[in-house]
């Protein structure tokens, strides 16, 4: 049986979700982030970078969400559901399942890495020369950056009801998380908004939520 390495607030809410859009069994071991948000030592004994999300499958141990989503729709995925067979639509996901971690995931890690330059466990000394610098670099870099994706993807998602084309993939999965923490800015984008409410409303979602947990974003 699969066992999923769970790390709570984490990437890792994708696999849940694949595997219930798969309807497949599975088991949890859950593990909580420290204080310092990042994933206690104990995950080192499971894949030595000690990072989310990591699955096992008999001998088999796995990391990175996209090798991970790709793993489970080869070996699982026998009605082929989730990867076109048409050439567009399967390039289309296979590219948007490698974007969602190579292009916008550093993005919004770095937005929230420099968020937290003014506030604890920064020292209170540094906070206000931390806070200047996240201003300067979100203005002249990553805000910028931010919206040209932004719009990128709302173009897309204004011409193709999924990421894939006409069908629902593995691309859809991979892209929530970012797309999550994305519109947790407050913005208004009403074909990104759309995606996300039509997703929230596929039962194996519902599932993997109350498998793993809500996820703040804030």
């Amino acid at each position: 049986m699969i066992t999923v390495h769970h790390l709570n607030q984490s990437r890792s809410q994708r696999i849940l979700w694949m595997l219930e859009e798969l309807e497949i069994p599975y088991q949890i071991v859950h593990y909580q982030r420290e204080a310092t948000m990042l994933a206690p030592a104990s995950l080192k004994k499971v894949h030595p970078l000690g990072k989310s999300p990591v699955i096992t499958d008999g001998d088999l141990t796995l990391a990175e969400s996209g090798a991970i989503l790709e793993y489970l729709v080869e070996q699982y995925d026998t009605q082929q559901r989730f990867m076109s067979l048409q050439p567009h639509e399967r390039q289309q996901a296979r590219y948007w399942l490698h974007y969602a971690e190579g292009s916008l995931m550093p993005l919004l890690v770095m937005r929230l890495v420099f968020s937290r330059l003014g506030k604890a466990p920064v020292p209170w000394l540094f906070r206000p020369f931390g806070r200047l610098v996240e201003q300067g670099v979100r203005r002249n870099y990553l805000d910028r950056q931010l919206t040209t994706h932004h719009q990128f993807i709302e173009h897309h998602l204004g011409r193709h009801p999924w990421f894939a084309g006409d069908s629902f993939s593995i691309a859809d999965v991979q892209m929530s998380f970012p797309l999550q923490a994305l519109m947790a800015r407050g913005d208004k984008s009403a074909n990104i908004q759309a995606w996300l409410d039509k997703i929230a409303s596929r039962e194996a979602w519902q599932r993997a939520t109350r498998q793993g947990g809500e996820i703040d974003f804030s």
